[in-house]
């Protein structure tokens, strides 16, 4: 099975992985695993005064600040994840990466804050689920 999982360093994504890693059919060596994070674009004006070389490792930089820590804990149950970010809007991006990656499964925290109508997944699972054809599954 080849499962994305999108995770952003909150305590949500810590949720995630721990009900992961009690649940053998969903994480195992078997599998293939990608960790995905987006990170938010910055403005047009801060990229441009910035400068490209700094604008690409600011970027980089925060996404391993997300992307390690789920590397080592997967690391601690013999699994091998590949790591990727994107840049961009959030629930879009992880629903573009998870369909033309042709994932199986899509697993994610779910922050469960945001309009009304978004009280119960929150606003980036329900654009996930929105827009993705690979199955989802929200951790809470």
């Amino acid at each position: 099975m080849k499962i994305l999982l999108a995770v952003d360093g909150s305590s949500y994504t810590k949720k995630m992985l721990a009900y992961l890693a009690v649940h053998d059919q969903l994480l195992n060596p078997a599998s293939s695993y990608t960790a995905l994070t987006v990170c938010s674009a910055l403005p047009s004006r801060a990229r441009a005064a910035l400068g490209k070389e700094i604008v690409v490792d600011y970027y980089a930089d925060e996404a391993n600040k997300v992307l390690q820590p789920v590397a080592k804990f997967l690391a601690r149950k013999d699994i091998v994840v590949n790591s990727a970010y994107k840049i961009g809007s959030i629930g879009e991006s992880i629903a573009k990466f998870a369909d033309s990656g042709m994932f199986d499964l899509v697993v994610m925290g779910s922050h469960g804050h945001g309009s009304l109508g978004n009280l119960v997944m929150g606003s980036v699972a329900t654009e996930v689920l929105a827009l993705s054809k690979v199955p989802v599954l929200l951790v809470r």
